[in-house]
């Protein structure tokens, strides 16, 4: 079993774009109800450039959940995505940068989630010290309303200005 520890941050300005290692297009839909008192896990389909993946997640809100993983064939996960996904599809470059050795995961949302812009660092422990880039905003790491799931179910475009502060 995987353990996923991550932090998440908004975006304090634009310089991150400065240091671009790499992006990748993802398009990731989920394929539960996450909302029924007996849920205990997402389950998502996520295509990330040209490979795809079938991804379990607890329902844990915070630092850290576990995590299982699995390759798919591309055609099974376009099918799914097109004919299973509850909600909207998530569509999202992910832009890779590096800062003091660690690779930070910067997404940028499009589609109805377009305009939101979230980094995300996965760190080895809970008490990994971590040292932040000027370009890191407010933590959002325990707002839920940041986690891919919710945005599926309530998107970025439907936010009032008071939640997209």
């Amino acid at each position: 079993m995987a353990r996923e520890i991550e932090r998440k941050f908004l975006l304090a300005n634009q310089t991150w774009r400065q240091s671009i290692k790499q992006k990748t297009r993802f398009l990731q839909g989920y394929l539960n109800q996450i909302e029924e008192s007996s849920s205990k896990s997402s389950v998502r389909v996520r295509i990330e450039g040209e490979a795809a993946n079938l991804n379990i997640k607890s329902l844990e809100i915070g630092l850290s959940r576990d995590e299982y993983e699995y390759p798919i064939p591309l055609a099974d996960a376009e099918k799914m995505l097109k004919k299973l996904s509850v909600g909207p599809v998530i569509e999202k470059i992910r832009y890779l940068v590096e800062y003091e050795g660690i690779t930070w995961e910067i997404d940028e949302f499009f589609g109805d989630n377009a305009g939101l812009i979230v980094a995300e660092v996965e760190l080895e422990s809970e008490t990994q010290l971590l040292s932040l880039p000027a370009w890191a905003g407010a933590e959002v790491t325990h707002d839920v309303k940041y986690y891919n799931i919710s945005l599926s179910k309530h998107p970025y475009k439907e936010w009032t200005l008071d939640e997209k502060r």
